[in-house]
């Protein structure tokens, strides 16, 4: 028989695991694009501008929801808003796998971004809410599992979607394989908002709703007995503590002795996205498929990526609270500048020629004989083989065939470029990606965190948005060796900037961190 008290300690438990659900919903909606893009862009002929925009526009809708969702929150409830989400998440993902056009996808792709922008502000502060003082900590870092999870499940369903095409049983092709890639995430999407109804609402939100009542017996089946008294005297003592108006916070993050505190914020917020993690997540596929392993490599090795940042994310978890947070972000920073090195050599290393044996390889739906002017030739610049092939072909046709012009006519050491990728990855996962969050949890001021972390994670999901976009034109204009090196370089002024900034947080408390932090 399960004791009342074991059952109580296991329902914030639940309650968390249900409400971080949308937090896989989040990685996979933003990596499954990675697999996506290489089949829709010759479908729908995108330029690469829009090309980009298809990637990044989620990220840029979640930008203005991250502002948006707390305030609403306080109006209407964290747990109505957590159901909004979902509900948005599922047409997302619907209208994603019907959309016509590039224009009505990148609509449903906007929806998607707001759903995961909501929820990636709310459901930390609601679990947070719900959760006993002894378990918060580790209750509100499920939610950046199950992110990682979520990348690493897109990749695999890209993978076995990618394996299952030309199958009498699914019917899928390379002009329908990339709707069920998007809609398949409305299965997860609306689980999520059926087992929502399951969750109560924030007690400290009834709280402050003048609902004690209600507020009340939820913390009696959260909570052991013998606290809840005492739990529920704290709450309302702090009620009006922090009434002060949202401008009026946003001015107070402005002043001068808050200047290394909003430093800290930019800089952290910034060096997280620049050094180019979304641009490795949401165009895996495509990258690998640059260092000329094929498409279905590709997508085999896109899997790697979401292992490893699983495996690597967990292994913060069990350091952040031994290590520090310092040393992992510097570690981290050290291994980000390595990693991309590596890649940019990798790259820098490849030459493209094709001989007339590679011209029998090819698809039989491209037209050889066009190449005849160029076999032999050796390029040593993926951007002007590149740009030959454009003249040649044209733009779409390009898009489509890319991948196994590629293959057959890179030479390069494509083992070290998935070295040089997945060392990225497992730096990213072991530091700056939970690190982030936690630091952000603990150099703000009590009175200013809820604004604070609202306001750099628009700036954080700005940068984000940038890379996404950008990144397609850095390639097509620059070459892989120079996008590359530049994510490096911006790992080198990080490490430089944190390493002369950033104190230790590690064992001390929210009071004593504000004391150190704020310039007297």
């Amino acid at each position: 028989m399960i004791s009342s008290k074991t059952s109580k300690s296991g329902k914030p438990v639940f309650i968390a695991l249900i409400v971080s659900l949308g937090g896989f919903l989040f990685g996979f909606d933003a990596s499954v694009i990675s697999g996506v893009i290489g089949f829709v862009t010759p479908q729908f002929d995108l330029s690469v501008i829009q090309k980009g925009w298809v990637v990044s526009s989620p990220s840029f809708a979640a930008m203005f929801a991250m502002l948006l969702a707390g305030v609403i929150s306080d109006r209407i409830g964290r747990k109505r808003v957590l159901q909004h989400a979902a509900f948005l998440y599922t047409i997302s993902a619907i209208f994603s796998a019907i959309a016509p056009n590039y224009e009505i996808l990148v609509v449903a792709r906007m929806l998607g971004g707001l759903a995961f922008g909501a929820a990636l502000v709310i459901a930390p502060i609601y679990i947070g809410e719900v959760a006993p003082p002894d378990k918060r900590g580790k209750l509100v870092s499920i939610q950046q599992l199950n992110i990682v999870i979520g990348f690493s499940a897109s990749y695999f369903s890209n993978y076995f979607l990618l394996e299952t095409m030309g199958s009498q049983v699914f019917e899928l092709n390379e002009y329908n394989i990339w709707r069920w890639m998007l809609g398949i995430e409305a299965v997860p999407a609306i689980l999520y908002f059926a087992l929502l109804f399951l969750v109560p609402r924030s007690p400290r939100w009834l709280f402050r709703q003048g609902k004690t009542e209600e507020a009340s017996d939820i913390l009696r089946k959260l909570y052991p007995s013998e606290s809840i008294d005492k739990e529920i005297q704290v709450i309302q003592q702090n009620l009006n503590k922090n009434n002060a108006t949202p401008w009026w916070q946003f001015g107070l993050l402005f002043r001068p002795e808050m200047k290394l505190i909003l430093a800290l914020g930019l800089i952290i917020g910034i060096v997280q996205q620049i050094t180019g993690v979304n641009a490795i997540f949401f165009y895996a596929a495509t990258i690998f498929e640059q260092s000329g392993v094929g498409t279905n490599a590709a997508f085999a090795q896109a899997i790697y990526i979401g292992l490893i940042n699983v495996a690597f994310t967990l292994l913060a978890m069990i350091f952040i609270d031994r290590t520090g947070r310092k040393p992992l972000m510097l570690i981290g920073l050290a291994g980000v500048v390595v990693s991309m090195a590596v890649t940019a050599y990798g790259f820098s290393q490849a030459t493209y020629t094709i001989t007339r044996e590679d011209l029998s390889a090819l698809p039989a739906e491209i037209d050889a004989s066009k190449m005849d002017r160029i076999v032999g030739v050796i390029y040593y610049s993926d951007v002007k083989f590149k740009n030959e092939l454009k003249r040649i072909y044209g733009e779409r046709t390009f898009n489509k065939y890319e991948g196994d012009i590629i293959q057959v006519a890179g030479k390069m050491n494509a083992m070290l470029i998935l070295i040089g990728i997945l060392f990225f990855v497992t730096s990213f996962a072991f530091s700056l990606g939970p690190v982030m969050w936690v630091l952000f949890s603990e150099i703000f001021p009590a009175r200013i965190r809820g604004l604070a972390v609202a306001f750099f994670g628009f700036v954080n999901s700005g940068t984000s948005t940038f890379v996404q976009f950008i990144f397609p034109w850095e390639v097509s204009a620059l070459g892989n060796a120079a996008s590359f090196t530049l994510f490096g370089l911006f790992g080198v002024v990080g490490f430089l900037l944190l390493w002369k900034l950033l104190p230790e947080t590690k064992g001390k408390s929210l009071e004593q961190i504000e004391k150190e932090i704020i310039i007297r």
